[in-house]
């Protein structure tokens, strides 16, 4: 006897199917839940495990969500501060009239 869900045949979790349409709320979501069920004390050794397993894919799969929209922000702030930058800047052809008179 597993401790650990199994896979399909091919291999694959079919929770981690399941997950792949959730949206980040959903996924944090559910995520809450099984910290419930864990905390709750009424789950088996084997169910415990399971819930725990999941969660930490769960939790996984949050972190890397997170972290492409983090770095996603950083690359927009950084262009954005560029384009700033580009536009306050003088050109170097620029010819103050004042003192070409």
């Amino acid at each position: 006897m597993s401790l650990l869900p199994e896979s399909d045949a091919a291999g694959a979790d079919p929770t981690r199917d399941e997950q792949k349409n959730l949206s980040f709320a959903e996924m944090l979501e559910q995520l809450e839940e099984i910290v419930k069920h864990l905390e709750s004390g009424e789950l088996s050794l084997e169910e415990s495990l399971a819930k725990f397993e999941e969660g930490v894919r769960l939790a996984r799969t949050l972190e890397s969500i997170l972290s492409r929209a983090e770095s996603r922000v950083q690359e927009i702030l950084k262009k954005s501060d560029e384009t700033v930058d580009s536009q306050t800047e003088e050109p170097d052809d620029f010819i103050d009239v004042s003192e070409a008179t």
